[in-house]
Order: C-alpha cells, then sequence, then structure tokens
C-alpha cells in the first residue's frame, strides 16, 4: 500500500497526456464549488437576529467546509491524471521483461594515460567520467554498459539497469591496469559484441578518446563495419583541447606533465560515425563535451519517441484512484461525523 500511494509526479510520463488540458477545468470546478457553497442555505431554523445566529457557529466550521472543498478539487484533479494513462519507468514493476521501450548503451572509454592531461580541470578522464555519470542519470528504461580500453579493452560493467553500480565502475576505472596504447578498434569491437542479439530496436555505443588508434588487434575500420553489420550506432567523441595541453610523461624523474600536442584522430573517428549512421562530436572543455553527451541523450530519446511499437509500456494509474478514492472516504467521514451533513 505505501509503494502504491508514493506518488512522485515527476517520475511519471503519459500515454493520453491530452487529457491533462482537463486539469484547466480545476479552478473552474473549485470557483463553482465555493459559490455553491456561499448560497447555500442553512438546515435549521431559527429566530433569533443574523447577528446572534451567527455567534453560535464554532469557528472551526467555515475552515473545513473550505478544505473539503478543495479535497474535491484535489480528488478530481487525481482522477483526471489517472485518466491519462501515466507510467512510471522508475517503478521497477513497469519493466517489461525484454526491455523493449529502452535501448541498450555501451560507453566504450579511453583510459590511456593521456587521459590524465590537465588541458580539462582537473584533467580529461576525471571531467570525462563525471560527465558519463550525468548521461546514465539523465536515462530511464535504457540498459547502459561501460568497455574502457587502452592498448587492450574490457568490460567494467555488463549492459544493466543498476546504475548506481555502474557509475562505481566508471568511478573505478583507471590507466595503468592495460597494455599502454590507444586500441580504438579494439575498444569498439568489444563494445559491440556486449551488446544483445535480440529484438531490441537500439542499439548504441557512445566512444571518446583523446587520441589516435596505435595498438590492437582490430582496425576502427573493422570495427565499425562490425557495429553497422550489427546495426549498432555509433557515436564518437574526441576529447582535449586545441594546440598544446599538458600531458603526463615518463622522464628519468618519474612522471612529469610537459606540453604536448593534442593530436585526436577525428577523421577516423568521424568515418566510424558515418559507418554507423552516428555522429561525431568534438570536445575541447568541460561544458562542451556537457552538451555533447546532452545532444546524444536528445537524438536517442527522439528516436525512440519516433519508433511504431506493438506493445505500450504498463500503465500505473492505481494510486492516483487509491490516493482520491482515500480522500472521498475521508470527506464522506467527516461530512457525516463532524459536520453532521447528509449530502
Amino acid at each position: 500500500m505505501s509503494k502504491l500511494l508514493n506518488i512522485q509526479i515527476g517520475n511519471y510520463e503519459f500515454l493520453s497526456p491530452h487529457y491533462l488540458g482537463l486539469l484547466l477545468l480545476v479552478p473552474i470546478f473549485l470557483w463553482r464549488m465555493f459559490a455553491k457553497d456561499r448560497l447555500k442555505k442553512g438546515e435549521l431554523v431559527f429566530s433569533k437576529l443574523e447577528i446572534e445566529q451567527t455567534s453560535l457557529e464554532l469557528p472551526w466550521i467555515a475552515p473545513v467546509r473550505k478544505a473539503l472543498l478543495y479535497t474535491y478539487a484535489l480528488i478530481f484533479s487525481l482522477l483526471i491524471i489517472a485518466f491519462a494513462r501515466p507510467y512510471n519507468w522508475k517503478s521497477t514493476e513497469a519493466f517489461d521483461h525484454k526491455y523493449k521501450y529502452g535501448i541498450d548503451i555501451i560507453l566504450a572509454m579511453d583510459i590511456s594515460a593521456s587521459m590524465l592531461a590537465k588541458d580539462f580541470e582537473p584533467d580529461r578522464l576525471a571531467v570525462s567520467k563525471h560527465m558519463a555519470k550525468e548521461f546514465v542519470d539523465g536515462r530511464v528504461g535504457d540498459r547502459i554498459g561501460l568497455v574502457v580500453y587502452e592498448g587492450e579493452a574490457y568490460t567494467a560493467c555488463p549492459a544493466t539497469l543498476d546504475y548506481e553500480i555502474l557509475k562505481a565502475q566508471i568511478d573505478n576505472a583507471q590507466p595503468g591496469n592495460l597494455e599502454g596504447g590507444t586500441a580504438i578498434g579494439t575498444g569498439l569491437g568489444t563494445a559491440v559484441t556486449r551488446l544483445r542479439n535480440d529484438s531490441i530496436k537500439s542499439k548504441v555505443v557512445i566512444l571518446l578518446t583523446d587520441g589516435s588508434n596505435n595498438s590492437g588487434t582490430i582496425s576502427p575500420e573493422t570495427a565499425a563495419n562490425l557495429a553497422r553489420q550489427k546495426k549498432v550506432c555509433v557515436y564518437t567523441i574526441g576529447v582535449g583541447s586545441m594546440g598544446m595541453a599538458p600531458t603526463p610523461m615518463m622522464t628519468p624523474l618519474g612522471v612529469q606533465y610537459v606540453d604536448a600536442p593534442v593530436e585526436i584522430d577525428e577523421e577516423t573517428l568521424r568515418n566510424i560515425a558515418n559507418i554507423t549512421g552516428g555522429k561525431y562530436f568534438r570536445a575541447t572543455d568541460e561544458q562542451s563535451l556537457r552538451e555533447i553527451y546532452k545532444s546524444i541523450d536528445t537524438l536517442e530519446k527522439q528516436k525512440i519517441e519516433q519508433k511504431n511499437y506493438n506493445a505500450e509500456p504498463p500503465t500505473s494509474p492505481e494510486p492516483f484512484i487509491i490516493a482520491a478514492l482515500i480522500l472521498l472516504f475521508i470527506t464522506l467521514i467527516v461530512k457525516r461525523i463532524v459536520l453532521k451533513t447528509n449530502e
């Protein structure tokens, strides 16, 4: 019962949102109720003057009557919302077991040593991880996974609906645990193979790097063609400022930051996106990276909205109907017992 009545309207979307237009009638309904109440005649006959009758009134009667009128308006509003067929993706009961209504997304993130360059504050990798977590928080009903790569690649988190576990794995991603280098093709190929081969309509890889392919056994073009065969859309992101950037280098004195040119193979990243029907983006600072993730988020949501599914997500109007019935029951009890009216 507590779950049913835990109504957080911001978590709901609506299959019949046009019914919400009826909420514009609520103020008119409320005004009509107050007008009717003011014109209502008393039920008892007094022989005293009006001022003497008024002195007999209990002070709490008027506020209670007004509260009941507002309650009727709230009941009316709840029933309208129920007619709009609300559904809540954040309720586990709302997920179809095949997750037909979401998409599969794999984040393929470059975690090579160059991602520690400090042209972003505090560095490219920290900002990239923060923006990836923001992106995850903005998705609902999608399975999202994480592949990280340097000279090799591995699946840090399979595609999942448990976003807290996914974000923990994003936080844990650090350079130095794999062979050095930047294997864009291997990273993309690993991400593509982690996407399911079932009937899900949309599969997406978001590949992020700050360099060019210099290791690995799979070329970026081969991985892109594999993605196209599997109908996987790949969005590529090049991360790095223009010109020079403080970049970690191994010296006899240990790791030192030296100014080095930012060299992103934009041609290859653009080619990957073109082959798979995706799009290439260049992030030169934190704000532009945030805008890129917002753009990808919007593009994929629009694609989902344009799909014609054979089934609809399960609606959950029950919390609104139950809340309306409970309020109606309380209203009737107050009128009968407290106000002692039979209307």
